[in-house]
């Protein structure tokens, strides 16, 4: 009876033993979750307090372009009661982000990184490190070239009558709308190659529909940007080149480890198949 008992409780006993480490390892995995969300969030809360002092003049160079296109003596106007204090503090949590942004990146990549391959992980730290460079490289563009003409274009179509004093909520979501406009827009190199890393696409294919790609750029750049020509052209033109960019690299990386393997795999697999057929 006591054996009958003893055998009839080793499946439940054995099903806790695998229950209770899977529900520790998912434990495990939340808490350190919770860890690397609190450091992300610690390091930019404290870039934001050490920024925190100079916010005016933050916003000052944010709204730098505007100002040199418009008339000398021209201010901003605040229309909402706190804006002058909610704005340029808004601004500040963003370029704290972005200050911070590649220790957040590398808590959301030390969490992840245990589950990968090897493989993976050498191709995870380059792509990472790149998607940032371009981010940011984007946002410079806008800011540096893009936001001179566009600003300089649209100022001068104002008749005399009108005194040009945008609102400064609303320049910051233009400028919001910008930023993350270019900065995606330069992600676009890392996107085709990581399209023929992981054999989603060849190149050849890729080639091939250059032509939509075009047509789709002019698209993005119509609803992304204000409606103006040259900044549709600001927009479209680099998204273009970018995409060939991203082609001419994608011939220097090729596939990654395990979809080679498959492939010629597949490859040795159907030369067997055709051999047999033909004996």
């Amino acid at each position: 009876m006591s054996s009958a008992n003893s055998n009839g409780s080793d499946p439940q006993a054995g099903e806790a033993a695998q229950d209770a480490p899977a529900g520790d390892s998912f434990m495990s995995h939340l808490v350190e979750l919770r860890q690397r969300v609190v450091r992300a969030a610690g390091a930019v809360l404290l870039v934001f307090l050490i920024l925190s002092p100079f916010m005016k003049y933050i916003f000052d160079m944010v709204s730098l372009p505007l100002m040199s296109a418009l008339p000398e003596g021209t201010k901003l106007l605040a229309t909402g009661v706190i804006s002058p204090f909610v704005v340029p503090l808004k601004v500040t949590l963003f370029v704290a982000f972005l200050l911070a942004l590649p220790y957040v990146l590398y808590q959301a990549w030390a969490f992840v990184a245990p589950g990968l391959y090897q493989h993976e992980k050498r191709l995870a730290l380059p792509v990472l490190s790149t998607s940032v460079g371009m981010f940011f490289l984007g946002m410079a563009y806008c800011y540096f070239v893009v936001f001179g003409f566009v600003f300089s274009f649209i100022a001068g179509f104002a008749p005399e009558s009108v005194a040009v004093a945008p609102d400064i909520e609303n320049y910051l979501s233009f400028v919001m709308g910008m930023f993350l406009a270019f900065g995606l827009t330069f992600e676009v190199p890392v996107v085709v190659v990581l399209l023929v890393r992981f054999g989603v696409a060849t190149i050849e294919q890729l080639r091939q529909a250059r032509p939509y790609v075009i047509v789709g750029a002019f698209v993005v750049a119509a609803i992304a940007t204000p409606p103006d020509v040259i900044s549709q052209l600001l927009l479209a033109i680099p998204l273009c080149l970018l995409y060939e960019v991203g082609l001419q690299v994608s011939r220097f990386t090729g596939l990654s480890p395990s979809r080679a393997e498959a492939d010629a795999q597949a490859a040795a697999d159907a030369s067997a198949t055709g051999t047999a057929k033909d004996s």
